[in-house]
C-alpha cells in the first residue's frame, strides 16, 4: 500500500521506517528538507494513487488544524486523512465534519509506543466509520505489535483520541505511584539499595510493567538520578482527562493528584504554602522559615568569565523538531506557526 506521511520527527520518522520494512511505500513530508521525500504537501498528494491516504503526525493544535485544512483542499472525494498526533477528540469531530463536506474520510488514531515503537510496534486506538478504517487497515496492521493485542477500532470519529487521552491519564497515575514509592524508599536508611528493589519487582510482582522496566533502566544509568531536576511538564492529555472527568462527574483522584504534582514540580517556592505558613503563624504563633534575602539581579560584568550560560531550550515531549509547525505558505500552502507543543505520544 502507498501512504503519505506528514511529520517525520522521532515518531513519524520511525513509523516511516517500520512501514517500509513491512513493504509499504511511504511518501514522507517534513519541513526539514534533509529527511523529506517531497518538497510540499501538493507534491505529496500528487504522488499518491487513489484513494489517497495521508497520515498527519505533527503536534496537536493549530499546526494540525492548518495541515488538515490544506489537505482538504488538495485531496478528492474518497480519499482519507488519518490524524495520528494527539489532537483533542473534539477537534477530530470538527475536522471530520469539514472534510466530509468534500467527501473526504477522516480517521483519528491515538498512537502509543514512543521511541520504542520502531522495534516493538505501536499501540493504536482508532476512531472513524468502518469503511474508512478498512482502507487504512493494512497500515495499522504493519504498525501494531505482533500478536492479537495493540489495535482497537474504538468507535466513531473521536473515539481513538478519547481512548488515548484516558490512556495517558492512567500513565500519569502509574508514573506518580512509582515516583512516590521511590521517594519513600529513599527517605530512610532501612533499605540499602533502592535501585535493586525496583529491579527485583520486574518479575513475579503484581506491579511489574513496561514503565517499571524503563525506570529500572533509568536507575541503572543514574542510580540517584543526580543528573535530573525534579521538574516535569505535562503534554495536555492529563488536563483533558481531568476536564472530561469533571464534565461527566467521574471521580479521578489518582490521575488528578498526579497532574497537580507536575504543577507543583515547577514551583521553586509555593505561594499557597506561604499563605498557610503565614496563617499558622498568625493564629497559633507557629514558627516560620524566613525567605532568603532578596538579591538584585547580577550585572553582566559581575558574572563569571564568559557570562551566564544560555538556557537549554525545551523540545517538549514529542521531539518533533521543525515538524512542530505546519507547512509554510511557500512549501505547502499553509501558513502560521503553532502554539508551544502540547500534544504527543505520551504524558
Amino acid at each position: 500500500m502507498e501512504i503519505g506521511l506528514v511529520g517525520l520527527g522521532r515518531m513519524g520518522g520511525n513509523m516511516r521506517v517500520r512501514l517500509r520494512r513491512a513493504g509499504h511505500t511511504v511518501v514522507g513530508y517534513s519541513r526539514t528538507p534533509a529527511v523529506s521525500d517531497v518538497s510540499s504537501l501538493d507534491e505529496l498528494v500528487a504522488r499518491l494513487p487513489k484513494p489517497a491516504v495521508v497520515w498527519v503526525m505533527i503536534p496537536a493544535g493549530e499546526p494540525t488544524r492548518q495541515t488538515v485544512r490544506r489537505l482538504g483542499e488538495l485531496l478528492e472525494r474518497g480519499d482519507v486523512v488519518v490524524e495520528g498526533g494527539n489532537s483533542r477528540w473534539t477537534d477530530d469531530q470538527i475536522q471530520a465534519a469539514e472534510l466530509a463536506e468534500r467527501g473526504i474520510g477522516y480517521v483519528d488514531a491515538g498512537v502509543s509506543g514512543g521511541i520504542w515503537g520502531l522495534t516493538n510496534g505501536y499501540a493504536l486506538m482508532v476512531g472513524g466509520v468502518p469503511e474508512h478504517v478498512a482502507i487504512v487497515q493494512p497500515i495499522f496492521d504493519a504498525l501494531k505489535p505482533e500478536g492479537p493485542f495493540g489495535f482497537v477500532h474504538a468507535g466513531a470519529v473521536g473515539a481513538g483520541h478519547y481512548a488515548k487521552m484516558v490512556h495517558n491519564g492512567i500513565e500519569y497515575g502509574l508514573m506518580q505511584a512509582y515516583a512516590e514509592g521511590y521517594e519513600l524508599l529513599t527517605a530512610t536508611d532501612v533499605v540499602h539499595d533502592v535501585p535493586a528493589v525496583f529491579k527485583s519487582w520486574r518479575e513475579g510482582t503484581v506491579i511489574r510493567s513496561w514503565l517499571l522496566d524503563l525506570l529500572d533502566r533509568a536507575l541503572d544509568a543514574d542510580p540517584e538520578l543526580a543528573d535530573l531536576r525534579g521538574y516535569v511538564e505535562d503534554s495536555g492529555e492529563g488536563r483533558w482527562t481531568v476536564e472530561a472527568a469533571i464534565e461527566h462527574a467521574v471521580p479521578l483522584p489518582a490521575i488528578t493528584a498526579a497532574l497537580y504534582s507536575r504543577f507543583e514540580s515547577r514551583q521553586d517556592d509555593s505561594p499557597a504554602m506561604k499563605i498557610i505558613a503565614a496563617l499558622r503563624n498568625q493564629f497559633g504563633g507557629h514558627a516560620v522559615t524566613e525567605a532568603a534575602p532578596h538579591r538584585p539581579p547580577v550585572a553582566a560584568s559581575d558574572e563569571l568569565p564568559g557570562g551566564p550560560a544560555a538556557p537549554v531550550p525545551s523540545t517538549g515531549e514529542a521531539g518533533a523538531g521543525r515538524d512542530s509547525q505546519p507547512p509554510s505558505p511557500g512549501d505547502a500552502g499553509t501558513g502560521g506557526s503553532g502554539p508551544p507543543r502540547r500534544g504527543s505520544t505520551g504524558g
